[in-house]
């Protein structure tokens, strides 16, 4: 079972850096089959140079199927391999005093409510202010855990909650849930389009073959199940709630695109901003200024990693969401109204 490090788990491009050295954890697609193993790595790692790349295989600091290859050498896809590369002295995270909304503690994970707009872990552009360094310097053992404690990730502009794992032994058991499909996590999402009702999407998701900061459906990508539910209906959006079975990243948002309603506000797979015919200028003024993707992580649950406990934590919806709610049902009002 591939480790699950995202959003959405088990992003291929997905990396935190700990201690001294930068994790990553990717299974091959069958696409890759025939290509060296330098050439494969290039594809899923675009973020890195070739030369870099090269560096860690010659160092021994990749791992294909527990086995040390040559950059030469041909894969099949499916493989599962595993980097542990290390950092460059500039590369290395430092703690940060940031402040943290902290849900719960204790000795064996944090919970933590993200706001909108922080970064998970540091990279290209983001060297700092990322949750990654706050998390550091609230707890500086966590430089011993692997990605620093963080067992899944949310995208910048995705709010919500995160757990992170305090010990090697919670991370690996948290990680395992994981990957087993053990712990539940349920967002809240605002559509553009109206929803007839809830229903399932089962598409496979990848990285887009031309575009490679974007992933999209295809057929050899790997497992996404998303289910969603309407909580309430407009005019020409939606309130969903979605519960993810598996983790790819931005399942939700390519998954609610894939099917015609894209989440308000996400710059990658919303498509150009329109209003609905004949909204009043209240609604027209909240969507306009609509800062990022109405996506937040409102709920999670998971057997505690030492003591097997069932746990569960609700966050109520950020200020900006609840605004754009209010100014959709004032709006639904208006038209119920002009229908009477």
């Amino acid at each position: 079972m591939a480790r699950e490090y995202s959003e959405s788990a088990g992003s291929p491009r997905d990396s935190t850096a700990c201690g001294e050295f930068r994790h990553h954890s990717l299974l091959l697609p069958a696409s890759a089959a025939g290509l060296r193993l330098d050439q494969a790595l290039a594809r899923e790692l675009p973020q890195y140079s070739r030369a870099r790349l090269q560096g860690w295989i010659e160092a021994g600091e990749v791992q294909v199927d527990g086995r040390r290859l040559r950059g030469k050498d041909k894969v099949l896809g499916g493989e599962q391999v595993e980097i542990a590369a290390r950092l460059e002295a500039d590369e290395r995270v430092a703690p940060e005093a940031q402040p943290l909304a902290v849900v719960h503690q204790d000795r064996a994970l944090f919970v933590i409510n993200k706001p909108a707009g922080m970064v998970v872990h540091p990279g290209a552009g983001n060297a700092r202010h990322t949750l990654q360094n706050a998390l550091l310097a609230l707890d500086p053992k966590l430089a011993l855990v692997p990605r620093a404690g963080l067992v899944h990730r949310l995208d910048k502009d995705t709010s919500g909650l995160l757990v992170v794992a305090r010990t090697p032994e919670a991370h690996a058991r948290l990680v395992a849930a994981l990957a087993e499909r053990e712990i539940e996590r349920t967002y809240l999402a605002i559509c553009r389009g109206s929803m007839t009702g809830g229903g399932t999407v089962d598409t496979p998701i990848g990285r887009h073959r031309t575009q490679r900061t974007r992933m999209t459906v295809r057929s050899d990508g790997r497992e996404a199940i998303t289910h969603y539910r309407i909580v309430k209906r407009y005019r020409d959006h939606t309130f969903v709630r979605v519960q993810l079975e598996t983790g790819r990243t931005h399942q939700i948002r390519v998954h609610l695109a894939h099917i015609g309603y894209p989440i308000i506000g996400d710059p990658v797979y919303g498509g150009r901003r329109r209003l609905p015919a004949g909204c009043g200028p209240a609604l027209a003024a909240s969507l306009g200024a609509f800062p990022r993707q109405a996506l937040h992580a409102a709920r999670l649950a998971l057997a505690h990693p030492l003591t097997g406990r069932k746990l569960e934590w609700e966050t109520p919806i950020p200020e900006d969401m609840a605004g754009l709610l209010a100014a959709l049902d004032e709006d639904r009002g208006i038209v119920e109204l002009e229908r009477t």
